[in-house]
């Protein structure tokens, strides 16, 4: 057993406008995910089962061929290989919770996240 507090934890710069905190058990990861206002995940799909928690602010996705819109307070689930992705409509902090664990996040080949968009 073993207690973990949120703010003795480094943000991890994933990119300018993304940052995160990261704590894995043994079958299971949680996230804390802070987006500036405008910042994109771009789509992706992953084994991984996610729940999605919006702290503050708001996230737009689109996913399954639906855009929606999750709000502080709500909860979004994200079903196995959905390839989804996100933008922030204002400074969002939220909370992921990812089963079975994300190992490219662990290991930094998460290369979605670093991809430049395309130039149009």
């Amino acid at each position: 057993m073993e207690v973990r507090r949120w703010k003795d934890l480094p943000w991890e710069e994933v990119t300018p406008d993304i940052s995160r905190k990261i704590i894995t058990g043994s079958n299971e990861m949680i996230a804390q995910v802070f987006l500036r206002k405008g910042a994109v995940v771009p789509e992706h799909a992953h084994a991984s089962e996610q729940i999605t928690y919006i702290l503050e602010g708001a996230l737009q996705f689109r996913l399954g061929g639906q855009e929606l819109v999750v709000r502080a307070g709500e909860v979004l689930v994200i079903p196995p290989d959905v390839p989804h992705e996100a933008t922030a409509l204002e400074d969002t902090l939220d909370v992921d919770v990812f089963s079975p664990i994300r190992r490219d996040w662990l290991d930094r080949t998460d290369s979605y996240f670093r991809a430049k968009p395309a130039q149009g």
